[in-house]
């Protein structure tokens, strides 16, 4: 069994530097060892993990699999250790953490104020941005994503799948009426939040897709912006019910057609990988996880 560990680290290390020599060095290790546990590995295993060429490496569709498999597994061993010493409890230096700008504003910015003053030494700089940012590139930590992760370099785990739901401040609904069925949104203003200009909305009832013709009075590139336009009473606002529920909540918006909705797109913590991972990131990971999921709706 530890061998079989040895030989995952290997692998892990080979696939991190990109090459066996990089991986040698990191490792301590002769090349001559870790070519001979990569092929005994390769060997056990029955298929080919890596494709070698003599300018560069790259892996198989067996071994990007495997790869993933041996992140988690080595992660849960170093997690294993990491319980056993004093190191977990040592939160200290730099962390950057990015969010999307509306959600990182709403939720965000309280979990990294009640997660510093748990631990003073930690310095957190916050990254907001609505655009894809690279992690590596950019050098983030961890960050709060929405949707699913197509990346199989990063970690993601799960916090919580919303859904969307239509709603409009009560101003608009005096002067205008509430629309009865999807049909009636062709007639009322719109307020439109998505990158593409489009002219449908789509929801679900009774678990049946619902496809509405839509009627849009205002495009929007920000989601606060477009929201604070539904408050003031520009239209029908179609968004993330964690986005909205506070307004909901105070009355300043109240929901449209409420037998319809759509589910959302699955929030997550995002990292680069599960190996070496700092105690603050993991510390923090956990920390916005636990606390998202009791704050969200």
């Amino acid at each position: 069994m530890i061998d079989n560990i040895l030989d995952l680290s290997i692998f892990a290390r080979v696939v991190q530097t990109g090459s066996m020599t990089d991986a040698a060095g990191e490792l301590d290790l002769s090349l001559a060892v870790v070519s001979k546990r990569m092929a005994a590995l390769e060997d056990r295993l029955g298929v080919r993990l890596l494709n070698r060429t003599t300018r560069k490496q790259s892996l198989t569709q067996e071994g990007a699999r495997f790869h993933q498999r041996c992140i988690r597994i080595l992660a849960e061993v170093q997690d294993a250790e990491a319980d056993m010493t004093d190191s977990r409890t040592s939160i200290a230096g730099l962390l950057r953490v990015a969010a999307p700008r509306g959600f990182g504003r709403r939720y965000l910015t309280g979990i990294v104020t009640a997660f510093q003053r748990q631990h003073p030494a930690l310095c957190i700089e916050l990254s907001l941005d609505d655009a894809y940012v690279d992690m590596v590139e950019s050098a983030i930590d961890v960050a709060l994503r929405f949707g699913n992760l197509n990346d199989s370099s990063m970690i993601a785990r799960p916090i919580a799948t919303g859904y969307r739901i239509m709603c409009a401040s009560p101003g608009y609904i005096e002067r205008h009426g509430a629309p009865m069925t999807p049909e009636d949104l062709v007639r009322h203003a719109c307020i439109v939040y998505r990158a593409d200009a489009t002219r449908h909305w789509v929801f679900e009832r009774d678990g049946k897709a619902v496809t509405a013709a839509i009627t849009p009075t205002f495009f929007c590139n920000d989601g606060d912006a477009a929201q604070a336009i539904a408050r003031a009473g520009g239209g029908i606002f179609y968004k993330a019910l964690w986005d909205v529920s506070e307004d909901l909540d105070n009355g300043t918006l109240v929901r449209v057609l409420p037998q319809y909705s759509a589910p959302g797109e699955p929030l997550q913590v995002v990292y680069p990988h599960a190996l070496h991972l700092s105690p603050r990131v993991r510390q923090f990971a956990e920390f916005a996880i636990q606390t998202l999921r009791a704050q969200l709706p």
